[in-house]
């Protein structure tokens, strides 16, 4: 069974790009395949010129220092038995380093949270601030681009304009470059630059969502 096909679509560096669709058509499979945390079957991935799909586990491992993830689910994507210390060391330790000195807290300061926190668990935390130390750690190794996989779905509403405001202010100050993944067209609306449609496998015709700019239909199952 195809889990996505057909798509072709680009970003821009410094640019915000939705990606819409209905639930199971394939944002979340795309996000990971974009990655690399899945394996593809056909077709290339290209960053920067360089083909993800090509690169050796070395070679991938060096480039993805510059590219990062935010998962949906704050509870699910942080181990409860890792401090916070801890989960914002982990990236630098997959790459077989140690954290440089002060940057655990810096990675907690740009995320609006206390230093003073470092020491806690999850499940201390607010799911707001579970999910601001998820955007800390996609920002540990300073990527140039993010896939943000429906990063405020599971967070009330108020929450979700904190966390907006914060991607927004973080874009602006770091120069990022965001993949926006979810299925709120008015948060697409007002966030992206941007809005590739995924639908019904095989594209007949691009939903038209108003935008900044226009709407990009890509083919996915």
């Amino acid at each position: 069974m195809l889990a996505v096909r057909g798509v072709s679509f680009s970003i821009a560096r410094g640019e915000v790009v939705g990606v819409v669709g209905e639930s199971g058509c394939g944002k979340s499979t795309l996000a990971r395949l974009i990655l690399r945390l899945i394996e593809p079957t056909t077709g290339r991935i290209l960053f920067d010129g360089h083909d993800l799909t090509g690169l050796s586990r070395g070679d991938l491992r060096r480039l993805r220092r510059r590219m990062a993830m935010v998962f949906q689910d704050p509870y699910a994507s942080l181990d409860p038995r890792f401090t916070l210390s801890d989960v914002l060391a982990e990236p630098f330790q997959v790459q077989g380093e140690a954290p440089p000195k002060g940057r655990i807290a810096d990675l907690l300061g740009q995320v609006g949270l206390s230093a003073a926190m470092a020491g806690n668990y999850p499940h201390q935390l607010s799911g707001g601030q579970r999910q601001r130390v998820g955007i800390a750690r996609a920002l540990a190794q300073a990527p140039e681009f993010i896939v943000l996989d429906e990063p405020t779905a599971s967070l009330d509403v108020s929450i979700q304009a904190q966390i907006i405001a914060l991607l927004a202010d973080l874009r602006d100050r770091l120069g990022l470059t965001y993949l926006f993944i979810s299925h709120d067209l008015g948060l697409v609306r007002y966030f992206c630059d941007r809005i590739v449609v995924m639908y019904l496998g095989p594209w007949s015709e691009c939903c038209r969502v108003p935008t900044k700019r226009r709407a990009i239909p890509i083919q996915a199952r």
